[in-house]
């Protein structure tokens, strides 16, 4: 196992480290927008209504998959 804690965790999942940053990014971007729709529902209840629940259902769901896709890689059925 790599002692370098840059690609330690990224090897475990399966990724380079640029891969892990990219998908980590994506991931980050998209919780700070779904966390400011949610901020602006708290100001405006008659805005962005769904947003905040529609985002985090998405986020689930794809690192929901991106989890599954590593395990299988790491402990394929033969």
């Amino acid at each position: 196992m790599s002692r370098n804690p840059f690609t330690r965790h990224p090897k475990e999942v399966g990724e380079t480290y640029v891969e892990h940053m990219a998908h980590a990014s994506w991931f980050g971007v998209r919780m700070i927008a779904g966390g400011f729709a949610c901020l602006i529902h708290a100001i405006f209840p008659f805005w962005c209504v769904n947003t905040g629940s529609q985002s985090m259902n998405r986020l689930h769901a794809k690192l929901h998959g991106r989890a599954e896709k590593a395990n299988w890689e790491r402990h394929p059925i033969i």
